[in-house]
């Protein structure tokens, strides 16, 4: 809060004059609540506290699980059988000749794999 004139012309400071009074009993048509908003007994002593009573309005409306979405389990299944292989009877041209070239990769890989056994073991 800032610093404000009143209609006499002094200064008033309201952030300090609202922490200077917030525990002192609130004037007006609601009962029992002092300047800060928590509940408090004959004597002044806090019952309720506000942020007490700000959470509980807060989980009565957002924090109700029936508002919330939610998402299934997912159920495991012990007796499910594994996928099946992709049949490649199923496979794109594309596809194919994709899996060709993995294959050919891997023999060249093995063959590098047995060329750098063969450098190592003559020196």
């Amino acid at each position: 809060m800032a610093i404000v004139r009143s209609a006499m012309g002094k200064s008033v400071d309201m952030s300090a004059l609202v922490s200077k009074n917030e525990k002192t009993r609130a004037v007006g048509n609601v009962k029992n609540l002092n300047a800060r908003g928590d509940t408090i007994d004959a004597f002044g002593k806090v019952i309720k506290p506000v942020t007490e009573k700000v959470n509980n309005a807060y989980s009565k409306t957002v924090g109700n699980r029936s508002a919330q979405p939610t998402r299934p389990k997912p159920r495991l299944q012990p007796d499910a059988a594994p996928k099946p292989a992709i049949d490649i009877t199923e496979l794109t041209p594309e596809e194919l000749e994709l899996e060709e070239s993995f294959e050919d990769d891997l023999e060249i890989e093995k063959i590098k794999e047995e060329e750098i056994k063969k450098a190592t073991k003559k020196k």
